[in-house]
C-alpha cells in the first residue's frame, strides 16, 4: 500500500479521532503538518492499522 497525501488528508477530514491525533502529533513533536500526516499514516493506516480499510476505500474510483 502506498502513501498518498491527498487520500490521507481526506481520511483525516472525515474522522474526528484522526484529527485530534494529528494535532497531538504536530504539537508534541513540533512537526510540520505534512510530516505529521505521514507519521499518522504509518502509525494508524499502514500494515494493518485500524484505518487501513477506510484509507483503501478512498482509492476506489468513483463512478
Amino acid at each position: 500500500m502506498k502513501y498518498f497525501k491527498s487520500q490521507m488528508k481526506q481520511l483525516v477530514k472525515e474522522n474526528k479521532e484522526l484529527q485530534v491525533h494529528l494535532k497531538e502529533l504536530i504539537n508534541e513533536h513540533d512537526l510540520e503538518k505534512n510530516f505529521a500526516l505521514k507519521a499518522l499514516y504509518h502509525s494508524e493506516v499502514a500494515d494493518g492499522g485500524r484505518y487501513q480499510t477506510a484509507y483503501q476505500a478512498l482509492d476506489v474510483p468513483k463512478e
